[in-house]
């Protein structure tokens, strides 16, 4: 290394070291993501191999990039949050030119002082054996000379990709040349592709790896893995997704007390986000909903731009993501404090519709069981309150599932098959009523949706979010109280 460039990582390493003090660090162990990987392995079939990348960098404009977001699967194995990395999981014990035994690798993206002063410190090999507990990392760019002979495994795993990444033509090592190397190593190009196109085989150093056949490979099977295994939370991971979860709550229990009729939607929001940095979460979980009266109709409302909710209700449906894991918890409150006849009736419907949800999410019952039971109580009750004839007719205005996993991901994996302990789900069923429906219009631009989750255990379900209240009379009650940010005045800008 010359002494200007160890000068300068010895200067950042150390500026790194001490702005890093008081950081988190009730991250997941390392054991725990060791412990995922073995139980991965023991699904695997003999003589195989599994092959995971990291997400791509999204870039937002020019040269500023979207926040990173680890693949899920990849962080549930790893714990390892940088891009540019693939992890590589063999079946069995395999033996490399030293004669040393090893059933994964893990190749991260090389330290970089340069690099690493613009963008943030990197763990290369070194942190990724110390801080991850794997036994051999290496830098990404020896992916492409691993020597791996894909075509000698019965099946080798992995994601089909998307395509969605982009050529960092100065980095050899980016996600795109990882990929292109694994592609050319399994066969994934035809030979006289290959051919045609020379210079990739330059840059990637790989002609000497190219297989004269294609390996077995299998695009489908590695997501069924991961989904069996994702959708059983362990105790390790309940306290993070815990606390995701009570964090969401309080914002929705914050907001009921500061609500009133002259705020934005997007005030509303910011709220929320507030109340959740507050209490350590990291980022939003997915981009919140906030919809004031019929804004509430569209399911997947982000614009968030009405400036005074005035009268209406306020449909929010916000969570908070805490290391990792993603709440997903809603609340629709009046925001004026009251509840008026027609809100009030239809905001009672979706609660003992989710109430027959909640009490069919039981261990043994089918995943369909919640949305069968919450359907059941809306269609029945949209009929006797006149909004529709027969019940036939009622999914019009209740056009979603009623539950899905939560976890890494606000939509997390799963098999679809019955419920088991320790998985936790939404119940969230709404009725969603446009301006312009088919019904009087005393009912129009009226949206309930109630979102709680549920922790499925062998003593019946659990509700995470049941801080936040859900009874009509309980919401009314508790938006008579004062708000800590009641006082809370900025300057007009004129």
């Amino acid at each position: 290394m010359k002494p200007v460039i160890s000068l300068i990582f010895t200067i950042f390493y150390v500026s790194f070291s001490i702005a890093q003090s008081g950081t988190p660090t009730d991250f997941l162990s390392a054991e725990f993501h060791q412990e995922r990987r073995e139980a991965l392995r023991a699904k695997m079939p003999d003589n195989s191999v599994a092959v995971f990348f990291a997400n791509a960098v999204r870039n937002r404009a020019n040269d500023v990039d979207y926040i990173y977001n680890q693949d899920p699967d990849f962080y549930y194995l790893t714990g390892y949050r940088e891009p540019h990395s693939v992890l590589v999981i063999f079946s069995e014990d395999q033996i490399n030119a030293d004669g040393k035994s090893f059933n994964e690798l893990l190749f991260v993206q090389e330290r970089n002082a340069q690099a690493e002063q613009w963008t943030g410190y990197r763990l290369g090999t070194e942190g990724a054996k110390s801080k991850l507990g794997f036994e051999i990392a290496q830098n990404g760019k020896e992916f492409s000379k691993s020597g791996i002979d894909y075509t000698g495994f019965n099946k080798v795993f992995y994601k089909d990709f998307q395509d969605d990444y982009r050529d960092n033509k100065r980095d050899p090592a980016d996600l795109y040349s990882l990929v292109e190397a694994f592609k050319i190593q399994v066969g994934y190009y035809l030979e006289e592709e290959l051919q045609e196109n020379d210079p990739i085989n330059n840059e990637l150093n790989v002609k000497n790896t190219i297989s004269s056949q294609k390996a077995k490979t299998d695009t489908r099977t590695l997501r069924t893995f991961m989904a069996g295994l994702r959708q059983i939370k362990t105790e390790e991971e309940m306290v993070l997704l815990t606390k995701a979860v009570r964090i969401s709550a309080m914002g929705q229990r914050e907001i009921m007390k500061a609500m009133h009729s002259g705020m934005s939607e997007t005030e509303i929001q910011g709220i929320h986000e507030y109340i959740y940095k507050k209490y350590g979460s990291e980022y939003e979980g997915y981009p919140s909903i906030v919809g004031a009266g019929n804004n509430g109709c569209v399911l997947h409302y982000i614009e968030n731009n009405k400036m005074k909710v005035e009268n209406d209700l306020v449909l929010m449906d916000l969570g908070a993501e805490y290391h990792g894991y993603t709440a997903d918890v809603t609340r629709t409150i009046p925001a004026n404090g009251k509840f008026t006849p027609e809100q009030k009736a239809i905001y009672d419907l979706v609660y003992e519709a989710q109430e027959a949800g909640i009490a069919a999410s039981i261990v043994g019952n089918e995943f369909r069981s919640p949305d069968a039971a919450a359907r059941k109580v809306i269609n029945e009750g949209l009929v006797k309150l006149g909004i529709v004839e027969t019940e036939a007719e009622a999914s019009q205005y209740f056009p979603h599932g009623t539950s899905h996993h939560i976890g890494l991901d606000v939509h997390d994996p799963g098999l679809g098959g019955p419920f088991e302990a320790n998985m936790v789900i939404t119940v969230e069923p709404g009725i969603y009523i446009p301006e312009g429906s088919n019904c009087d219009p005393k009912w129009h631009g009226i949206a309930v949706r109630i979102e709680d989750d549920i922790l499925i255990t062998n003593n019946g379900p659990v509700n995470l979010s049941g801080e936040a209240p859900r009874r009509s009379d309980e919401i009314e009650e508790l938006m008579k109280e004062k708000s800590v940010l009641g006082n809370f005045e900025l300057p007009k800008l004129d």
